[in-house]
C-alpha cells in the first residue's frame, strides 16, 4: 500500500474524503433541486427538462455512476470512522449533556450517522419510484415525468415519508455543509461562523422547497 492510500486511512484522510464527497454530494443537491423547481412551471417545461437531462446529455450515466461512487465512499469512510470512535471509546457516556456555548454540538451533528442510514432506505425508494417504475411517453418524446410525480405523491403514505425524509436531509446538511468545510481545512475565526450559518441557511432551504413540491404535487394531484 502507497503512503498516498495509507493518507487516506488515516484519521485526517479520513476527514478529508468525508468531506470532499459531502461536498461534492452537496452541489448535485443545489442543481437537483433547481432542476426540480422547474415542475411549478407546468408538464410541458418539466418533461422537457427531464428530456434534455436524461437524452440529450451523453454523460449521464458517467455522471450516474461517479454519484453512486461518491456516495458509496462517503458512506463506507463516515460509518468506519464512527466504527472507530465507538472502539475507542468503549465505555459510553452515563449521561450526556450539552457541551455549553463554544461547542458546535447539535441534535444534527449527534445524528449524523442515523440521519445518513436512513438516507439510504429513502434513496432506495427515491431510485424504484422514479428510476425503475412504469413510465409514461411524453409526446415531445421522453417520459411524462410530472405525470410521475403526481402519480407517486397521489399516496399520504408516500407525500408524509418524503417529508420526513427531506427534514431528515435538511438535519444532515445542517451539520453537514459546514463540517465539510472545517474537514477540508476552512476554518477562520472571521469567515467559519459565517460558513455556519450559510450552511444551515442552505440546509433549510434546500430541505424546505423539496417539502413543498412533494406537498404541492400531493395535493395538485388529489384535485386532478
Amino acid at each position: 500500500m502507497s503512503s498516498r492510500i495509507r493518507g487516506f486511512s488515516s484519521s485526517v484522510g479520513q476527514k478529508l474524503l468525508i468531506g470532499a464527497t459531502g461536498l461534492a454530494l452537496f452541489l448535485y443537491l443545489v442543481i437537483h433541486i433547481v432542476g426540480n423547481l422547474i415542475v411549478f412551471r407546468g408538464p410541458a417545461a418539466f418533461n422537457h427538462y427531464a428530456f434534455v437531462m436524461e437524452y440529450g446529455n451523453p454523460l449521464l450515466p458517467v455522471i450516474e455512476l461517479g454519484l453512486l461512487l461518491i456516495f458509496l465512499l462517503h458512506i463506507y469512510k463516515t460509518v468506519t470512522m464512527y466504527l472507530q470512535n465507538q472502539q475507542a471509546r468503549p465505555v459510553a457516556y452515563v449521561k450526556k449533556e450539552r457541551a455549553g456555548k463554544p461547542s458546535r454540538k447539535t441534535f444534527a451533528s449527534s445524528t449524523m450517522i442515523f440521519s445518513g442510514l436512513w438516507l439510504i432506505v429513502f434513496l432506495l425508494i427515491h431510485v424504484k419510484a422514479f428510476r425503475f417504475s412504469e413510465e409514461t411517453p411524453w409526446p415531445a418524446g421522453g417520459r411524462d415525468l410530472y405525470k410521475q410525480e403526481m402519480d407517486v405523491f397521489i399516496s399520504p403514505l408516500m407525500t408524509a415519508f418524503y417529508v420526513l425524509s427531506m427534514a431528515v436531509i435538511g438535519s444532515h446538511l445542517f451539520h453537514g455543509i459546514a463540517s465539510s468545510f472545517q474537514s477540508l481545512g476552512a476554518d477562520h475565526p472571521k469567515w467559519t461562523p459565517r460558513v455556519l450559518l450559510a450552511g444551515k441557511v442552505i440546509a433549510v432551504a434546500i430541505a424546505g422547497a423539496f417539502i413543498v413540491i412533494a406537498l404541492w404535487a400531493h395535493f395538485m394531484g388529489a384535485r386532478s
